[in-house]
């Protein structure tokens, strides 16, 4: 009994210690019959120097001081396995090209001489590529409107190249900067060579890849007259991932961000992407396909926007994965050819160039390219020279030549037979002349493309005497709309036809080589190339236009004097008979230039067919419009045939009949003959 008395007491003494072992965890104690946390971090030591420790309920962990890691990487650790080491000590190229230093917020870079951390002081040091910038003499040469812009862009970047403490910069300000530079430029027309394009995208290139870092992250949209920009910025110690898309107008870019930031082992943390639109650089740019594939009967004409894609990665010459860039078309052709190009400076000063890019899909509206590097790009659009077959130049040289005789003799016959002379043969005459000698011309010289000056004289004679027989077809209008609507008999004078008629496409021819001097003469043609062929087709479409005004009103005033009881009815049957002339004569040539403006895409070869059927025997028509249907010159030619068939002395009183009845004509006032 005593010795169960004595069990009990010492259980009941013993039992707080018990339960104190048997409950209470790992980093808890028993107080007061309770479990309470252990601090572990009153214990100075426990993280050793460089750490500070933060305690939780059973436990602890430490985390090292700014610029201080664990040789593991790992973030935070608890016990004495590991110790935080000096960040700079661990790893020797965290600066890069800079020094590893330390202050009371962690560690810090401090670039060397030509390098740069953008602002962001615990960034890698990388490469100041001031590039361009280095040379400003020769830019200002090259772009002189823009000297003081560039002077500011090439200081901010030499500044910090000659640095070694990096000072921030206002990057709006520098955006702004250059996107004036790029509007005044563009507006001014300065890019008038590959060589200055060359240099000019470059510029603009190095220039978003040097101010994007200094731009406040996400990035900045914004537009000028002459541009549209798009640019995105990631900072951080991390590679960005995934797939990012940039929008502007006329264009879109999809970029995977790892191939924007580029190498891991030299990411200056952080990513920028720019895509930049010009709202004109597609006129500047064209004409330089050096580096294109094609055929003979190809050409290019560009078919898009113009855009710059930038990144920060400074490596873009082959990425490992493409980047798609969407372009819009300016024309929207059905069954055209486009084809993804981009601006290559080592070709010839700079070309387009198809080079590592391809079209993965394409319709009316745009085109879809893929390209494995980075640069300015833009879309062209195939345009085709008409194959001409033999059976069709044959037709053409044929009708041609037929042309030729019957321009000829209706110069004879209105220069040289007085009875019918008056202002409208002078203006058919010069109508004649003026495509008499487009025609010879054209025989002569339209193919005669070896000699270019040879060429571009050919050109601009058959761009002068072409809208010369269009002008002289344009006062023929004018005069009947002053016989009919205004009712003068008195006619133009010679001088001011001569004006209206060689003056105007003189002046038109003139500005046209002044403006473009490169536009007459193709590699196939002496003919205006694409760039000029509207100082043709515009005065023409005016013209026509001015002449159907006319004529409208002219018929609506003849059937008015028609319908009432007019005595001079003779001479009214002699104005109608010249309005369905000059209407016929308008239709003739105004028809045959109208097939001529679908003659710069493939698949047209009836347009080609009508257009030379048209083209090829404007003179015969003409001639057989302006004298066999003519009663007078018919009745002038049975006269010179008979006298050339049966040559004979005549009377006196023949001679002085046929001279009265020739004077009595030639005295009317329109000087013309009833049609049949």
């Amino acid at each position: 009994m005593r010795a169960t008395w004595t069990v009990l007491i010492l259980a009941f003494i013993l039992f707080p210690f018990i339960v104190q072992t048997q409950i209470c965890p790992n980093g808890f104690k028993g107080k007061d019959q309770k479990c309470v946390d252990t601090d572990e971090c009153k214990d100075e030591k426990v993280c050793g120097l460089n750490a500070s420790c933060t305690n939780t309920p059973g436990s602890y962990y430490c985390v090292c001081n700014a610029g201080y890691v664990l040789k593991s990487g790992k973030s935070s650790f608890s016990g004495q396995e590991e110790q935080c080491e000096d960040i700079c000590k661990i790893d020797e190229t965290i600066c890069g090209n800079g020094s590893c230093l330390h202050d009371a917020s962690g560690h810090y870079c401090a670039c060397s001489a030509g390098f740069s951390h953008y602002g962001n002081k615990t960034a890698r040091c990388t490469e100041l590529h001031c590039g361009v910038f280095k040379d400003v003499n020769n830019l200002m040469e090259k772009f002189d409107i823009v000297k003081n812009d560039m002077k500011e862009l090439s200081e901010s970047c030499l500044m910090l190249s000659g640095s070694k403490n990096s000072k921030d910069l206002n990057g709006e300000v520098l955006l702004k900067s250059l996107l004036s530079v790029i509007d005044q430029l563009l507006s001014a027309g300065s890019l008038n060579g590959s060589k200055k394009i060359s240099t000019f995208l470059d510029v603009v290139e190095q220039a978003l890849r040097f101010i994007g870092p200094f731009i406040k992250t996400p990035g900045t949209k914004t537009s000028t007259n002459h541009t549209e920009l798009e640019l995105l910025v990631h900072t951080g110690s991390a590679i960005p991932q995934g797939l990012k898309t940039l929008l502007s107008k006329h264009a879109k870019v999809d970029i995977k961000m790892k191939e924007a930031a580029g190498d891991p082992s030299f990411y200056p943390g952080f990513t920028t992407v720019s895509l930049l639109s010009y709202s004109n650089l597609e006129k500047s740019t064209e004409g330089f396909y050096s580096g294109m594939k094609k055929n003979e009967s190809q050409d290019f004409k560009i078919n898009s926007k113009v855009v710059t894609v930038s990144v920060s990665n400074t490596d873009t010459k082959h990425l490992n994965e493409p980047v798609n860039i969407t372009l819009y078309h300016l024309d929207q052709p059905n069954q055209t050819a486009h084809t993804c190009v981009f601006w290559d400076s080592s070709k010839e000063g700079g070309a387009w160039s198809e080079r590592g890019c391809n079209v993965t899909e394409s319709n009316p509206k745009y085109t879809v390219c893929s390209c494995n590097h980075l640069s300015s790009f833009a879309v062209l659009m195939a345009l085709y020279d008409m194959e001409s077959p033999f059976e069709l130049q044959l037709f053409s040289w044929i009708g041609l030549s037929l042309s030729l005789i019957c321009l000829f003799l209706c110069i004879l016959t209105f220069s040289m037979i007085r009875s019918i002379k008056s202002p409208r043969t002078t203006i058919h005459l010069h109508l004649c002349i003026s495509l008499f000698i487009a025609t010879l011309v054209f025989l002569a010289g339209i193919s005669q493309t070896q000699n270019k000056v040879g060429c571009a004289v050919v050109a601009g004679m058959l761009h002068f005497f072409y809208l010369a027989s269009f002008c002289w077809m344009c006062l023929e209008g004018i005069q009947l709309f002053r016989m009919v609507v205004l009712v003068f008999n008195t006619n133009f004078k010679t001088s001011y036809m001569m004006a209206g008629g060689y003056g105007v496409p003189a002046v038109i021819v003139a500005v046209t080589a002044l403006v473009n001097r490169h536009g007459y003469g193709t590699k196939k043609y002496c003919w205006l190339n694409l760039d000029s062929i509207w100082s043709f087709y515009a005065p023409v479409c005016v013209i026509i236009t001015v002449n159907i005004f006319f004529f409208l009103i002219t018929v609506w005033k003849l059937a008015q004097k028609f319908s009432s009881l007019n005595p001079d009815l003779d001479s009214l049957h002699k104005i109608k008979a010249f309005t369905i002339t000059a209407v016929a004569q308008l239709c003739i040539l105004g028809i045959m230039w109208i097939f001529g403006c679908f003659q710069f895409e493939k698949d047209t070869m009836t347009m080609s067919y009508l257009f030379t059927i048209f083209g090829s025997l404007q003179g015969v028509m003409l001639f057989v419009m302006h004298c066999l249907f003519s009663k007078q010159v018919r009745e002038e030619y049975e006269n010179i045939l008979s006298q050339l068939r049966a040559p004979r002395k005549r009377t006196y009183s023949e001679f002085n009949h046929s001279s009265k009845a020739n004077a009595s004509r030639s005295t009317q006032d329109t000087g013309e003959s009833h049609m049949i």
